[in-house]
């Protein structure tokens, strides 16, 4: 099977089982999103989901949020990954935003790069939930599904990853396959002990295929 006919089987595959996969993290509004992406890096989208109502409670909005202390923030988000660096990208992020973007979350991938906390795969993951750009971000499910898989080779870095799948995946498919690749990873093709037994995609899968069939 080459490339186009792997690409075309996997996604497929995918709009039967999961016709219209969307983010786990629960939001209302930019503001709400971007604080859930910053707060999921290393983090389940099922702690930020329990960290966040009361957060947004206390800071409804980016002036709010912008008008708070590191230390007070941490209080409200100590239980998640890193919570000392996110408290303090938070507050910096409001207050670029109130100060540099008319306390608007901006829509252009560049400057949403600029704000603390935000690298590019969180600016992918807003462009491409907020703004419907047609872009891939790649965390660590997207990662070791796409590498498992053999959508991509030789791939060692995200960004590379990235750059395989966007030239592969057309437009109209990305935003779709972004969350496709990442709820595969979430609860079939696991880290440790991949679902492979009930994973459709198994007859197709280059890990499967030299790892686990000939092993039986």
């Amino acid at each position: 099977m080459d490339k186009k006919d792997l690409y075309r089987f996997v996604f497929d595959y995918f709009e039967k089982v999961m016709p219209s996969p969307d983010t786990e993290l629960n939001y209302k509004n930019p503001y709400q999103l971007i604080v859930a992406v910053l707060l999921s890096a290393q983090c389940t989208d099922v702690r930020v989901n329990q960290i966040t109502p009361a957060f947004f409670k206390r800071f409804p909005d980016l002036k709010t949020l912008s008008q708070a202390t590191p230390q007070e923030v941490y209080e409200y988000i100590k239980s998640c990954s890193y919570p000392n660096n996110k408290a303090k990208h938070l507050v910096n992020l409001a207050q670029k935003v109130m100060t540099d973007f008319n306390g608007q979350i901006p829509d252009s991938f560049d400057d949403l790069q600029k704000l603390p906390g935000i690298g590019r795969k969180s600016a992918n993951v807003l462009s491409a939930i907020l703004f419907k750009e047609p872009r891939i971000a790649v965390d660590t499910h997207v990662f070791r599904v796409a590498n498992r898989i053999g959508l991509v080779e030789n791939a060692k870095t995200p960004l590379q990853v990235e750059q395989q799948l966007t030239e592969n995946i057309p437009e109209n498919l990305r935003l779709k396959a972004h969350h496709w690749l990442i709820l595969h990873g979430r609860y079939t093709c696991l880290a440790r002990k991949p679902k492979c037994d009930k994973c459709g995609l198994r007859d197709v899968c280059k890990f499967y295929q030299q790892n686990i069939k000939n092993q039986k």
